[in-house]
C-alpha cells in the first residue's frame, strides 16, 4: 500500500518509553502511557493483534477452572475487568451463556462444580445480564451422548468475538493520547549502556530502513518472543521467562440442532474445552502443547485435530462432523511463565511484570503471561512501575449492562442516516467499530462508492477498509481483511471474494494493477499460513471409529 512511504522518519528521535510488542497487552500498556502523557513509541514487527491475540479462544471470562487451583486473586480480577469490558465495549464483548457439560467419567463432582459456578458468581461486581439457560439445557440434553450420564450446569461469562477489532480500537485511543504506533517494524536490538536502557535499533519491515531511537523506558510485551529480545540484546538470564504452550483451534460449520449457548466440558483427558458459536460458526479448542519453535510459524499437530474432533464427538455422536468438515485451524503459543517441571493446565495465567536492573538492564521491563480480559488491568500495573499514576481505570462507562443494546441500536439509527446506509449495513459497521462509526459514515456522504460491499455474503463496506487504512495502522490488503475489517474469518470467504474485496479496496485506494496484483497475492499466502486447512486426520479417525 505504500504506507510506509508516508511514515516519518524515526531516526535520532528520542521516545521516554519504547513499547516493544503490538498485541493486546502492548497496545494497552501504550495507550495508558501516552494517557499519562508520556511520549511513547509503540513498535510490532508484523502487524497489530495478528500473533496470540488473534489466535486465541476469544472469551472474556474470570476464569472458573482457577478457582481449581485456587487462584482467587486472580479470578477476582477477571471478573472485575470483564465487567468493565462489558460497559466499555459493548458493540465488541458480549454476555455469553455457557453450559457446563459433565459425564459420569468426570475427575470434577457435580457438587464441587456446582460450589464453584455459586462462589464465581458471588465473586463478580455484578451479573452480565443474561436470562435463563433452561431451554438451552434441554435442548443440549436432546444432543447428548445417550449412552453417558451428563450433569448439565450453567453460568455466565463473556465474549469478544474479534479481539483484533478491540486492538484496533485501542490503538487509535493510543494515537489520539499522542503515541506513535508502527506495525511491520521489528526491534534489532535494544541498546544498553552502563547498565541502564538507552535506546532501541529498528528495522522498518516495509521500506528496509533501519533507524535508532534513544529512550528511558523499554517494555518488552512481546509474548512469545519475550526472550528472543533479551537475547538480541545480549541479555544473559539464567533461564527463560517463558515456557511456551501451543494453543490449537478448530473452526467448523454450525452443525443440525448445535446449541446456542458456549460448551464448557471435558475432553478424554480431563482438559477442559470449549464449544463456542462463533462467527456464524463453531468454534473448538483448545490443546495445550508445549512448543518452543518459532512462534510465527506453529500449526495445530494433526494429532490435535483428531483430538479436539474426537472430544466433540463424546458430546455430539449424532453431529456426523469429520476432519473433512473442518473449515481451517489455527495455533498460537501462550506465553505462560517458564515452568519446566508443571503441567501446562497447572501454571498460572496470572501475568508478571520483570524488571531487569538485576540482570543489567534498568529500566527495561518484560511481560510475562497475561491474556485478553486483564490487558487494561496489566496496563495499569506496568504504568504504575513507570511511576505513572493511572488514568484507563476512570475511563467512561458508556452504559450500565441492561442499556446496551438500546444504546446500540440509537448508534445503527444514526450511522444508517449520517451515511445512507441500509440498517443491516449500518449494524453492522456499529458492531465492530462502535464509537468511530460516524467518521466511518462522513466517509461516505462525498463518496458513496465506499458504501459498495466487501464481499457479497455480507454488510461491512469499503469505507471500514478505507478508514482501516487511514486511521487504524493497516499497511497491507492482509492487514485490513483479517484484523481490521476480518471479514475473510467469515464462513463465506473464498479466493471470489477475497479478489472482490481487493478490486473495490484498490479502486478506493488508487492502487494500479500492479499494487493489486501484489497485495492480493501476499493476502492470500498469509490467510493460507494462518488458517491452515487440515488434511491428514481422517485416516485416524476413520480408524478410530
Amino acid at each position: 500500500m505504500d504506507q510506509h512511504l508516508s511514515r516519518k522518519p524515526l531516526e535520532g528521535e528520542r521516545f521516554p518509553i519504547v513499547v516493544v510488542g503490538g498485541g493486546i497487552n502492548g497496545v494497552a500498556i501504550a495507550r495508558e502511557c501516552a494517557r499519562a502523557g508520556r511520549r511513547t513509541l509503540l513498535v510490532e514487527q508484523h502487524d497489530f493483534a495478528s500473533g496470540t491475540t488473534s489466535r486465541s479462544t476469544r472469551i472474556i471470562h474470570g476464569g472458573l477452572r482457577y478457582l481449581e487451583h485456587a487462584e482467587l486473586g486472580l479470578v477476582r480480577e477477571s471478573l472485575r475487568e470483564r465487567g468493565h469490558l462489558l460497559r466499555e465495549c459493548p458493540h465488541l464483548v458480549h454476555p455469553l451463556h455457557f453450559l457446563l457439560a459433565l459425564d459420569e467419567n468426570s475427575r470434577r463432582s457435580a457438587l464441587t462444580v456446582r460450589m464453584g459456578i455459586w462462589l464465581y458468581r458471588q465473586m463478580a461486581d455484578a451479573r452480565v445480564g443474561i436470562g435463563s439457560a433452561r431451554d438451552e439445557e434441554r435442548k443440549l440434553e436432546r444432543l447428548l451422548d445417550s449412552g453417558h450420564r451428563w450433569s448439565i450446569l450453567n453460568f455466565e461469562d463473556a465474549e469478544c468475538e474479534f479481539p483484533e477489532r478491540l486492538v484496533a480500537e485501542w490503538l487509535v485511543e493510543a494515537i489520539e493520547a499522542g503515541a506513535v504506533a508502527c506495525n511491520h517494524t521489528q526491534v534489532l536490538a535494544i541498546d544498553v549502556r552502563y547498565g541502564r536502557v538507552v535506546g532501541a535499533l529498528l528495522r522498518d519491515r516495509l521500506s528496509g530502513r533501519e533507524e535508532r531511537v534513544e529512550t528511558s523506558w523499554v517494555i518488552n510485551a512481546t509474548g512469545p518472543w519475550v526472550d528472543r529480545i533479551c537475547q538480541r540484546s545480549q541479555l544473559k538470564l539464567k533461564q527463560p521467562m517463558v515456557g511456551g504452550i501451543r494453543g490449537s483451534h478448530i473452526v467448523l460449520p454450525r452443525f443440525a440442532g448445535a446449541p446456542e449457548a458456549a460448551i464448557y466440558t471435558e475432553a478424554s483427558d480431563g482438559r477442559p474445552i470449549f464449544v463456542i458459536p462463533w462467527n456464524e460458526q463453531i468454534l473448538l479448542g483448545t490443546t495445550e502443547v508445549p512448543d518452543t519453535s518459532d512462534p510465527a510459524k506453529t500449526q495445530p499437530a494433526p494429532e490435535e485435530i483428531e483430538y479436539l474432533l474426537k472430544s466433540l464427538l463424546h458430546l455430539f455422536p449424532r453431529s456426523k462432523i469429520s476432519a473433512q468438515d473442518v473449515r481451517y485451524s489455527f495455533a498460537g503459543i501462550r506465553p505462560l511463565p517458564f515452568s519446566p517441571d508443571a503441567s501446562p493446565s497447572a501454571i498460572s495465567r496470572k501475568h508478571f511484570l520483570r524488571d531487569h536492573a538485576d540482570d543489567g538492564a534498568a529500566h527495561m521491563i518484560s511481560v510475562i503471561g497475561g491474556k485478553l480480559t486483564t490487558a487494561a488491568q496489566l496496563a495499569r500495573e506496568c504504568a504504575g512501575m513507570l511511576g505513572l499514576s493511572s488514568t484507563s481505570v476512570n475511563a467512561i462507562r458508556i452504559a450500565p449492562v441492561k442499556g446496551l443494546n438500546l444504546l446500540l441500536d440509537q448508534w445503527v439509527a444514526e450511522i444508517g442516516k449520517t451515511g445512507g446506509l441500509s440498517e443491516a449495513a449500518a449494524r453492522s459497521i456499529v458492531e465492530w467499530h462502535g464509537k468511530r462509526s460516524q467518521p466511518i459514515s462522513r466517509l461516505i456522504a462525498g463518496r458513496p462508492e465506499l458504501r459498495a460491499p466487501l464481499c457479497q455474503h455480507n454488510s461491512h463496506i469499503v469505507a471500514e477498509a478505507v478508514d482501516a487504512i487511514t486511521n487504524e495502522c493497516a499497511a497491507t490488503l492482509a492487514d485490513v481483511l483479517l484484523r481490521r475489517v476480518p471479514v475473510a474469518l467469515g464462513a463465506c470467504w473464498s479466493k471470489e471474494c477475497s479478489r472482490e474485496a481487493a478490486i473495490r479496496i484498490a479502486a478506493a485506494m488508487g492502487w494500479d494493477d500492479m499494487q493489486l496484483g501484489m497485495e492480493l497475492e501476499a493476502f492470500e499466502n498469509e490467510r493460507a499460513a494462518f488458517l491452515r486447512k487440515p488434511g491428514s486426520t481422517e485416516p485416524i479417525l476413520a480408524a478410530a471409529d
